[in-house]
């Protein structure tokens, strides 16, 4: 479950900063809904191939939670937490970790633009502004 849980999220982490760099190469970030769409393209594309992973996982271990065979008690104890994790992992691949990326992303965007520098009309100079 762990090792599920962490590879899905450095996947995700992949795709969001793949997204992220397409957009700034193909036409910059200059706005809070530019780093909007590009986290939801990115995370858009991880929907599927996490769902399948959830759907799989539940799916066999459906059968343990209802056994009522031998050892059953045991196993039941077992595959509950796992179908709990697979679930709370899902929420944190596809919601939390874009939601976390998406907000480092505009801070940084934020930044960049704050200390990009500005024209200026011709014949104007200037001048530092005291902090």
């Amino acid at each position: 479950l762990a090792g599920v849980a962490a590879e899905t999220g450095v996947i995700m982490l992949i795709y969001l900063d793949q997204a992220y760099r397409e957009r700034l190469h193909g036409g910059g970030m200059r706005s809070r809904a530019d780093v909007d769409a590009a986290v939801a393209h990115g995370a858009v594309e991880r929907v599927r191939p996490k769902m399948m992973t959830v759907i799989a996982t539940i799916a066999g271990l459906l059968p343990i939670l209802w056994g009522t065979g031998t050892g059953a008690d045991v196993m039941k104890r077992i595959a509950a937490p796992m179908v709990g994790g697979m679930v709370s992992s899902t929420v944190l691949t596809l919601v939390v970790i874009p939601a976390i990326y998406s907000l480092w992303k505009e801070a940084e965007v934020r930044r960049r633009l704050a200390s990009a520098p500005r024209a200026v009309a011709p014949g104007r100079v200037l001048q530092p502004v005291e902090r």
